[in-house]
């Protein structure tokens, strides 16, 4: 080991391992710390349940990973990472047993919210189609990136994104389209009024348009070991079971990248009160489920999806999340579940199934949503109680043990919400880099925010090699 590292990347979770990655590859001498036994942060798998039942702790579906400029420039595939598509990306299923859905067919997504709603989807999406690459790369981009490679498709993306989902959803008049659009924005954790919620809706809607909303072979930990193999193969050496609790505990180096929540790192570093500022959101009700048998939907578009939203109305949706924000315990809540057996069935023994869902529950709430939770999936699943062989059951305060970067058991790590919605974690020209030359911060909570796409390892390690070549 050299007598002085170039970077230290303390947590392996995407951002933290693509970090490492960008660095590593670039020539730069890297190694990286993990508190946990295993890589993987927010994406994980486990046997939680039953031996032989994998599930994933956290994420599980990835439409932005799939999609991600960061990961398409890395040869992933061949450290063993393989997508897999469900039939449907996404179905929203409604109480008349019907369903809205997303696939990679525009027209078969427009058509299943109605005839009088087919057309204003397919103006709202139309002019994006085709142009993922571009139009991710620039709304995934950091301001000193330069010129967005789209101008005009970036500014008219923007006009459409800086919406609140609850305007956005006016272009339609049936409940169908509404529900979908606030499902979507429901990945924000945050009210369907609020500022740019369109944007997460519209983005979520145009991934799966485009690449679809996959699952790993094997579970969420693909990706994660994907990275860490080709990091390895970098030169990059990776330590885990370190729990890093003072910067003076690391190896001597010219800068260090932190993958952890802001307020983490202030107190590994020593930065006191930099990020007192800084606000966590609302949490979630997760459960695991091994499952005897696929869930029995009513919606039959619901028995194909990779992925099912639980909201019968746009309404109700944005009642759960409301309640969730202002601190209330969860009555109905909106769910999001995933099923990736079905595309995957070595996720399970022959003829069972892993399943999960989650609703959305005050910062810290330390109640029990099982009841809740499933008495919403027997609405649109009747007998789903009756295939459960076994549940795990995570609330916020285990989900902050699980990952510690989910404070209070956010796990976007900072509230949607105000402008912290586009500034985070502070308002700075490189929100990467720290009070402290050599420390930079590179987790979700850094720009372009939560999801498993690695883009804020990128930019932060974009920041750390300038930073290191003009030393």
């Amino acid at each position: 080991m050299p007598s002085m590292l170039d970077a230290v990347v303390v947590g392996a979770g995407p951002n933290g391992l693509t970090a490492a990655v960008e660095l590593a590859r670039r020539g730069f001498a890297v190694e990286l710390f993990e508190a946990g036994e295993t890589v993987g942060g927010g994406a994980r798998t486990e046997e939680l349940t039953l031996p032989g039942f994998r599930h994933d702790p956290c994420s599980a579906v990835h439409p932005l990973a799939v999609g991600s400029p960061a990961f398409r420039a890395m040869p992933l595939a061949r450290h063993g990472l393989e997508w897999l598509q469900p039939q449907l990306s996404l179905a929203h299923p409604f109480p008349d047993g019907t369903a809205a859905v997303l696939t990679r067919s525009v027209g078969e997504s427009a058509m299943s919210l109605g005839p009088q709603d087919a057309g204003a989807y397919r103006r709202l999406v139309s002019p994006f189609t085709g142009h993922w690459d571009t139009l991710a790369e620039d709304f995934l981009r950091t301001p000193w990136d330069g010129l967005p490679r789209d101008p005009y498709r970036w500014a008219r993306f923007g006009l459409d994104a800086i919406q609140p989902a609850a305007l956005l959803s006016r272009r339609f008049r049936g409940e169908k389209a509404r529900g979908l659009i606030a499902g979507l924005a429901a990945h924000a954790i945050a009210p369907t009024s609020g500022f740019a919620t369109g944007g997460i809706a519209l983005l979520f809607a145009l991934a799966a348009h485009e690449n679809g909303w996959p699952v790993p072979r094997g579970g969420s930990q693909a990706i994660s070991d994907a990275l860490a193999s080709f990091l390895r193969e970098q030169g990059g050496t990776i330590r885990t079971g370190i729990e890093v609790k003072r910067l003076d505990e690391l190896p001597p180096a010219r800068a260090y990248v932190f993958d952890t929540s802001p307020t983490a790192l202030a107190r590994i570093a020593g930065l006191g009160g930099a990020y007192d500022h800084y606000r966590y959101g609302p949490s979630c009700f997760k459960i695991d489920y091994a499952l005897s048998g696929p869930v029995p939907w009513t919606a039959e578009e619901a028995r194909r999806a990779g992925t099912v939203h639980i909201g019968p109305s746009a309404t109700e949706i944005d009642a759960a999340l409301r309640a969730a924000v202002a601190g209330r315990d969860p009555s109905v809540p909106f769910l999001i579940t995933a099923q990736p057996s079905l595309v995957d069935p070595g996720r399970a023994p022959e003829g069972r199934h892993v399943f999960w869902a989650y609703g959305h529950v005050p910062a810290g709430w330390e109640g029990d949503a099982t009841e809740v939770v499933e008495r919403q999936l027997e609405r649109f699943a009747p007998g789903f109680r009756d295939l459960v062989l076994a549940r795990a059951v995570a609330g916020p305060p285990r989900l902050a043990v699980r990952n510690a970067n989910y404070v209070g058991g956010d796990i976007a790590t900072g509230a949607f919400a105000g402008l912290q919605t586009v500034i985070r974690p502070r308002l700075a020209r490189v929100p990467y880099a720290t009070a402290h030359p050599a420390v930079f911060l590179c987790s979700s909570a850094t720009p372009p925010g939560p999801g498993v796409h690695g883009m804020s390892g990128h930019h932060a390690a974009k920041a750390v090699w300038r930073r290191l070549r003009g030393a």
